[in-house]
């Protein structure tokens, strides 16, 4: 995920944007659009987060498959 100013996110910092929007939207007190903001927000973030995961998990599978040969 790319932010407004041109960075990108890294697994951790996306993470930790992500537990802060499921905080607020479990709290409660926003209004609906809002609150579809913040779904949306945490939408993206969720889909960076996996795919730093999948990113991980394919470069491991590439040292492991490697290994075997």
């Amino acid at each position: 995920m790319t932010e407004p100013d041109g960075t990108t996110l890294s697994y951790e910092e996306a993470r930790d944007q992500l537990i802060e929007v499921v905080r607020t939207l479990e709290q409660g007190g926003t209004s609906l659009a809002e609150s579809l903001a913040l779904w949306e927000r945490g939408e993206e973030l969720a889909k960076t987060c996996q795919d730093a995961l999948d990113g991980a998990r394919a470069r491991l599978d590439a040292v492991l498959g490697d290994d075997e040969d």
